[in-house]
C-alpha cells in the first residue's frame, strides 16, 4: 500500500472460477467375424500338407516384432523417469533487486519506541519491516508468510525480525497502539490476530467497537481498552515512528522490507524472501 493510497474500507474481492469435462466412446467394427473365418479356411488346407516352414516364419515374425517392441519400450521408459526428474527438480526464484540500502548502525539507532522484535539479537540476518495495520498487504504478508519464515529462519536463531510502525489512518495508529498495550510478549500474538481479522474491523462502520471486541479476545478490558486509546504520549511515539521511517528510510509505501539494510518495497513470498535471506548466509 503506498501514501497516496490509503484507505481502511478497500474489501477483498474473490472469485470462483468452475470447468467442465466431457467423455466420449468409440465402438469397434465387425472386420475380426471376417479375418476369424479367414483364417479357419486357411487352417484347413494346410492340413493336407506336412511343410511347416509358415508357422516357422510366423514364429520369427512374432519374436522379431516382440523383440523391437521391448526395444521401444526402453528409450520411453527413460524419457518417463527423465520427465519425472524435470518435474521433480525446484524452480529457480528470481530474487527482486533492493531500491536501496541504509547502513545497518544507522537503521538500527534507537527511535521513539522500544524495538519490538523476535529472534537473536546478534542473528547474521535483520529483518526491519515498516507496515500499517489497516494495509491488506501488510496483512497477506503476515497471514501467509512470516509464520515460515519464523519458523525456518527466526526459531533456528538465523534471523531478527523487527516490527516498526507505519500507521496510514488513525485506526491503524489505534491498533498499533492497542498491540503495544497488549501484556509483555503478547505484541507480536495481538499484531498476529488483528491481522488474520482485519477485515471484521478495519472496515467496519464503527471502527471502536470492532476493536474493543477484538482487544477484549486478548484480555483487555472496557477500561484498559479506553486507557490505551487515550495515551496520547503513545500516538505521539506511534506517529513519530512513522516519520523517523519517512524521513531518515525513505519509507513511502507498506510493507517495506529492511534486510540487512537493503531496502525492498511490497508484499514477498515465503520462496522470494527465504532466497533472500539465504544469499545473505
Amino acid at each position: 500500500m503506498f501514501l497516496s493510497e490509503m484507505s481502511p474500507f478497500k474489501r477483498l474481492l474473490s472469485g470462483v472460477a468452475v470447468a467442465t469435462v466431457a467423455l466420449t466412446l468409440a465402438a469397434c467394427s465387425d472386420e475380426k467375424k471376417d479375418a476369424a473365418e479367414t483364417g479357419k479356411t486357411e487352417t484347413t488346407d494346410t492340413a493336407t500338407k506336412t511343410e511347416v516352414k509358415p508357422a516357422d516364419g510366423g514364429s520369427m515374425m512374432a519374436a522379431t516384432k516382440t523383440e523391437a517392441a521391448s526395444t521401444e519400450a526402453k528409450p520411453a521408459a527413460d524419457a518417463g523417469q527423465t520427465q519425472v526428474a524435470q518435474a521433480a527438480a525446484p524452480t529457480k526464484v528470481e530474487l527482486p533487486q533492493p531500491e536501496g540500502e541504509i547502513e545497518i548502525a544507522k537503521l538500527m539507532e534507537p527511535g521513539p519506541l522500544p524495538e519490538m522484535s523476535i529472534g537473536k539479537a546478534d542473528a547474521k540476518v535483520t529483518i526491519v519491516e515498516y507496515m500499517s495495520m489497516t494495509c491488506p498487504h501488510c496483512a497477506r504478508f503476515h497471514n501467509e508468510t512470516f509464520d515460515a519464515i519464523k519458523a525456518k529462519y527466526v526459531d533456528g536463531g538465523q534471523v531478527r525480525f523487527v516490527v516498526r510502525e507505519f500507521p496510514f489512518d488513525p485506526r491503524a495508529a489505534a491498533a498499533f497502539m492497542l498491540a503495544r498495550c497488549a501484556p509483555e510478549g503478547q505484541y507480536f500474538p495481538m499484531v498476529s490476530m488483528l491481522f488474520k481479522q482485519q477485515e471484521t474491523w478495519a472496515a467496519a462502520q464503527n471502527g471502536r467497537d470492532a476493536l474493543l471486541q477484538m482487544s477484549k479476545l486478548a484480555g483487555f478490558t472496557q477500561e484498559s481498552f479506553e486507557a490505551c486509546l487515550t495515551n496520547q504520549k503513545l500516538l505521539d511515539d506511534v506517529n513519530a515512528t512513522m516519520q523517523k521511517g519517512g524521513k531518515d528510510y525513505g519509507v513511502a509505501a507498506t510493507p517495506t522490507f529492511f534486510i540487512n539494510g537493503k531496502k525492498y518495497s511490497g508484499e514477498m513470498s515465503v520462496a522470494t524472501m527465504s532466497g533472500l535471506i539465504d544469499s545473505m548466509l
